[in-house]
């Protein structure tokens, strides 16, 4: 197994059984409530989760949100997940394509396509990579290993820090951000990886040209966490602690880039387990909600255990539209019964 190989497998083990979760934070939904329409006058059968997400139709605005790839095991769960959401119409992301780009035969661990034929498929990059050697041709790469429609580039600045093997060369990072935006043929969209996007910063990509941008906040999985697990350093272990409430709540994230940028291409993660969690991320101003960590036991364990998990996602987010009265995913979208316990 290689370096990078037997990384991702300890990136799953370690997801699964250690406690990676933020301490202290949260995503921040649970300080919205939705006032509560008794006569929403529309028919629950009738709700449509149906939209577009830059041009491109799906059939709910939920997203499987960019995890594995790169081992055998992580490619047995790209393939669950890619049939879960070819088959309930979420749209889904691969994990970093950068160890197929450079090993060719972990390209198959990425090959979601041939499972999920018609769905928006995201591919992945670290875009701290680009200052390390990757450029156009590499991203261009990615994107063909994984047939993909979009390619995200991940921000993980931090995770690089208490990463053994970190990249943590970053300066200048915009301008190369910028050159790939306009040089891919595909929209590139920046993510983070789950310690938030504020609105400044997202200025600052979408006039580089990102075309989408997630925000990925804090409130699930700190990769702090997950790399204090991995790291033998007791410096690094030690300090890892300090950054496990690290981050802006991914609520506060969505508010803040939907006010920034009207009109512009949001996906709402970090720290989503339920539907009622991706209905305030909508309601907020995201266009797709992302979910990750809550999702990736359920992939491991069985087919039927993954449904469950998005079919139960997919009924609580009807539930909470039917009861605001929202018929579809535009009227969620402009509701005025999304309300801030804070300014109560």
């Amino acid at each position: 197994m290689s370096a990078t190989s037997g990384r991702k497998t300890e990136h799953i083990r370690i997801c699964l059984n250690e406690e990676v979760n933020a301490v202290g934070l949260t995503a921040g939904f649970e300080r919205y409530v939705f006032r509560h329409n008794a006569l929403p006058e529309i028919d629950f059968d009738r709700i449509s989760l149906q939209t577009s997400f830059l041009e491109r139709p799906v059939r709910t605005p939920l997203l499987i949100s960019s995890m594995t790839g790169g081992s055998e095991a992580a490619g047995r769960i790209n393939e669950r997940l890619a049939e879960a959401a070819e088959r309930r119409g979420w749209a889904m992301g691969v994990g970093s394509v950068r160890a197929a780009v450079e090993q060719e035969r972990l390209k198959a661990t990425f090959a979601v396509r041939r499972k999920a034929p018609t769905i928006p498929v995201i591919a992945n990059l670290g875009a701290v990579q680009l200052n390390y050697g990757f450029g156009t041709e590499e991203c261009r790469r990615a994107v063909e290993i994984a047939e993909a429609d979009l390619l995200v580039l991940h921000l993980n600045s931090l995770q690089e820090v208490f990463q053994p093997e970190g990249n943590t060369a970053f300066g200048g990072l915009l301008q190369r951000i910028e050159q790939l935006c306009h040089s891919l043929p595909v929209p590139v969209g920046i993510k983070e990886v789950g310690w938030g996007i504020d609105d400044q910063t997202a200025i600052r990509l979408r006039d580089a040209g990102a075309a989408f941008i997630d925000v990925a906040g804090a409130g699930g999985t700190s990769w702090s966490q997950v790399e204090k697990f991995r790291s033998s350093d007791p410096v690094r272990r030690q300090a890892a602690e300090a950054f496990a409430g690290w981050g802006i709540p991914t609520a506060e994230c969505i508010r803040q880039v939907r006010a920034a940028l009207p009109g512009y291409a949001i996906i709402g993660s970090g720290g989503l387990n339920t539907g009622v969690d991706a209905a305030k991320a909508l309601a907020l101003g995201a266009d797709m909600a992302g979910f990750g960590k809550a999702l990736l036991g359920p992939a491991v364990q069985s087919e039927q255990e993954l449904d469950e998990v998005l079919s139960r996602v997919e009924f609580e987010l009807r539930a909470a539209m039917f009861g605001i009265g929202a018929a579809d995913v535009g009227a969620l979208k402009d509701t005025k019964r999304l309300v801030s316990l804070d300014k109560e």
